[in-house]
């Protein structure tokens, strides 16, 4: 028997964790499950994002009527896109299907905090009534719990995957080292703490290193920031990055770094660590579940400059640290495989299953 989902998401053209984890369940999917794919939100002006978002509805109304569904799957993250789901959850009600929330945002809690009471009863009581979530880390099933009273038996756990490298190059005897951002540039990710914590080192090991900054956002902000701070010789934007390219950066890298000032579980830093990279960043959402301090990566806290230059320093001035760091990265994420990490999903599928069954059942003596 197939399993037919109905995965609701960010176009697979976009940028960020959300596309790039809707790819990797795509491409991986076993034949005995069949995962359509519907974009409800996708970048551009507020004519075209309200195009898109008509259509996939459209979309999803068709395959109610007219197509076997067992599991609505819905990528929920902040702002917008709340909305955006919660009219599909409240559709896939109706037509009594089971709905799975994937719970990616970073700033959930800041979108929900703002709310009015109502809204916040209303969106508590959406999440309540579907039949499972999904979050990225302990805290985050903790938040979720306590905040919108949820059953915890319904709430899952499980980290966002990563595809592993079969082989990854070795790092020794590096002249040059070469230290990368993958990320959305800007504020939140600490982009701008990034450079002028570069900044901030003595000139030596400035002129033995290079930062890369790949990704879309406020680039001409980094660009000006980079002039006025005379690092045009030692950092370069890379632009967006598609797979491959990242791959090749992360192939060629030596150091990783994302300083958040707030994250669910960031695929950046698992894509860094698979490739066998120590990681600069802060302990904010899942991320101290995964990066220990001092034994897969060096934790420093947001907003820090002088203690991020710290660390930036230390891995340049030491390479045994450096690769020691690695090393251990690459073993940490050995479970957050994607062949493991679709056992554990589907696992979840199955208990969303039964748990609607059970309910049916219920209504249907009652």
């Amino acid at each position: 028997m197939i399993l037919k989902i109905i995965m609701v998401g960010s176009s697979l053209e976009q940028n960020g964790g959300i596309a790039s984890f809707e790819k990797l369940i795509l491409k991986h999917a076993p034949t005995d499950i069949e995962i359509q794919h519907i974009t409800s939100h996708d970048e551009g002006s507020i004519a075209h994002r309200l195009i898109i978002f008509v259509k996939a509805l459209v979309k999803f109304l068709w395959r109610l009527i007219f197509e076997q569904t067992d599991i609505i799957y819905l990528q929920i993250s902040e702002g917008g896109n709340l909305l955006r789901k919660s009219i599909f959850a409240l559709i896939a009600f109706i037509f009594r299907k089971p709905v799975l929330l994937h719970a990616h945002g970073a700033e959930f809690h800041l979108t929900y905090s703002r709310l009015p009471e109502w809204a916040k009863q209303l969106l508590s009581g959406i999440f309540r009534r579907c039949s499972g979530l999904i979050v990225l880390s302990k805290t985050w099933k903790d938040y979720y719990v306590l905040n919108l009273d949820l059953n915890p038996q319904r709430v899952f756990v499980l980290p966002n995957p990563a595809e592993l490298p079969v082989e990854i190059p070795q790092r020794m005897n590096a002249n040059q080292v070469t230290l990368l951002f993958c990320g959305r540039v800007g504020q939140r990710k600490g982009t701008f703490d990034l450079i002028e914590a570069f900044a901030n080192l003595p000139a030596e090991q400035k002129n033995c290193a290079k930062l890369i900054i790949a990704g879309d956002g406020d680039i001409e902000q980094g660009r000006k920031l980079i002039e006025k701070l005379n690092l045009t010789e030692h950092i370069t934007f890379a632009g967006w990055v598609n797979s491959e390219q990242r791959d090749k950066l992360l192939a060629k890298a030596d150091v990783f770094l994302l300083p958040s000032y707030n994250e669910g579980l960031p695929m950046a830093i698992l894509e860094a660590m698979s490739w066998g990279l120590p990681v600069i960043t802060t302990p904010v959402g899942g991320i101290p579940e995964l990066v220990v301090h001092n034994e897969n990566g060096l934790l420093v806290k947001p907003g820090d400059i002088q203690q991020l230059s710290a660390a930036i320093l230390s891995l340049i001035t030491n390479e045994e640290l450096r690769l020691i760091l690695g090393k251990t990265a690459r073993e940490r994420v050995m479970p957050y495989d994607i062949k493991n990490y679709l056992n554990s999903l589907f696992n979840v599928y199955n208990s969303v299953l039964t748990q609607a069954k059970k309910h049916s059942l219920y209504e249907s003596k009652a």
